[in-house]
């Protein structure tokens, strides 16, 4: 029940609207049972898996809540090692003892989801030990934290305190409710049935030929990709957080308009992800560096956070992607260049506050970053690190006579249809990086802001290529 099938179109408004017509001491068990159902309509083995990780999580939670400190440590290490072991189990094992005769492979894979529930079940157990009369919840209440539909395939990964506080409000469906909640879902399946879905075909296409497609035709499906997958991943997002929205409960804003970061450390901490950033860094780096302030202990913990990120995409279930370890290490090598150059450029960036060169540099900036993000994403989307080199090998070859081979490529429909899809999003979200443009278009008559609503109905009906495509970040 994909947010782009018509399954999903008849299940949440059922599922809304029986929430709002139900007592308030059903409502609880509704979401419980809807976002059950939900996941259980992609293989009801699945809610084995989740079972297991809820079991766990629900388990030492108890135990951190009343428990004596020495049971209470143990309690979590217990359930956070436990649900860690059974991550690896699933997305490593059978990869890893495929060449060890004397192991046995046990033919399981991760689930859809599985990562994120387990990654929002070791934030319930972490938040839960450090504060545990803050994210005290009852056994339901845990449940849906963990199992809440419009999140469960691929995040954002909440805090268990805003979330249960949400739950616990008594909301009443109100128009705006319905309408933040509709425009949420609208832009989310543009981005994702109109951009993404459209994007795929074309870079597909390409990347299976990295030794025989046109050079030209690499750097374009390059950058495609990076347009595919942040408005696949981010459309999730907006649909989760419109669908959530229906309910009264607000998650968290995942992407923030990506690729207009002046920085690094802006793309993968305020503007990428933000939620999965946020988990490495208060469960993952901070415990690294603890106290410590020098520059090196920063740079291990950078390191480790990005190559762990890596290693965590790479576990496929059904072999070991070291394309996703090269690409979380090469983020983690340019963070780390970035903060040995952060007091020149902080001291550059106050003597040009306000100026036209200042604007000129952001703007520059923001170029790098792209570009610098559009690099390592070739060693995401390639099938091996062989191949990645062998695109990058073959683009880098082609720089010096790039002008000559645009002027002279046969561009076709496809390319300035997919070109024009990108420029369409990128305007858009140029509104909303500008708070002076935004202002001035928020400012319009109401009814040209209705028929841009309209006009995205009308490019998902017409433009939209509704083929079931499963959300990228589903695989993880």
């Amino acid at each position: 029940m994909l947010f782009t099938t018509l399954d999903f179109f008849i299940f949440l408004p059922v599922a809304v609207v029986l929430f709002h017509v139900l007592p308030a001491r059903m409502r609880l068990p509704w979401l419980m049972l809807a976002s059950l159902g939900y996941y259980a309509s992609f293989g009801i083995e699945n809610l084995g898996y989740l079972g297991a990780v809820a079991v766990i999580a629900l388990l030492a939670g108890r135990h951190l809540l009343d428990a004596e400190a020495a049971r209470r440590k143990l309690a979590f290490w217990a359930g956070t090692l436990g649900i860690l072991g059974l991550m690896g189990v699933l997305k490593y094992y059978d990869a890893l003892v495929e060449d060890v005769p004397w192991l046995p492979a046990i033919g399981l894979t991760a689930p859809a989801g599985f990562s994120f529930y387990a990654f929002t079940a070791i934030a319930l157990l972490v938040d839960r030990y450090r504060s545990p009369a803050e994210t005290r919840a009852t056994a339901g209440q845990d449940i849906v934290y963990l199992a809440w539909f419009p999140k469960i395939l691929a995040g954002p990964i909440e805090r268990i305190a805003p979330f249960t506080a949400a739950m616990g409000k008594r909301t009443t469906l109100t128009p705006l409710m319905v309408v933040a909640g509709s425009q949420l879902i609208l832009w989310g399946l543009f981005k994702k049935v109109v951009v993404a879905d459209n994007l795929s075909p074309f870079v597909d296409r390409v990347y299976a030929i990295p030794g025989y497609a046109v050079p030209i035709e690499l750097i374009i499906a390059t950058y495609f990709f990076a347009f595919q997958i942040y408005c696949d991943f981010s459309g999730y997002t907006d649909i989760a957080r419109g669908s959530s929205r229906l309910f009264g409960i607000k998650l968290s804003e995942n992407f923030r308009r990506a690729y207009f970061a002046q920085s690094m450390g802006e793309f993968w901490s305020r503007r990428w992800h933000i939620s999965l950033s946020g988990w490495f860094r208060d469960y993952l780096y901070y415990p690294i560096i603890g106290g410590r302030q020098s520059a090196l202990w920063m740079y291990l913990g950078v390191l480790v956070v990005f190559v762990a990120s890596g290693i965590w995409h790479a576990g496929l279930g059904y072999g070991i992607g070291w394309g996703f370890v090269a690409w979380g290490l090469l983020n983690g090598l340019y963070l780390v260049f970035e903060r040995a150059l952060s007091p020149l450029r902080k001291r550059l960036k106050t003597r040009l506050r306000g100026t036209l060169l200042g604007r000129i540099v952001g703007v520059g900036a923001a170029l790098l970053v792209f570009h610098l993000v559009l690099i390592s994403w070739v060693f995401f989307r390639a099938g091996t690190i062989g191949d990645s080199l062998t695109i990058l090998r073959r683009i880098w070859a082609a720089l010096p006579d790039l002008p000559r081979l645009v002027m002279n490529y046969p561009f076709t429909t496809e390319h300035k249809f997919l070109a024009g899809l990108i420029l369409v999003l990128l305007v858009i979200e140029l509104v909303q990086e500008l708070p002076a443009l935004g202002r001035r278009v928020a400012a319009l008559p109401r009814a040209v802001h209705w028929a841009g609503w309209y006009a995205l109905i009308f490019a998902l009906i017409f433009l939209g290529a509704w083929q079931a495509e499963v959300f990228v970040y589903m695989q993880f």
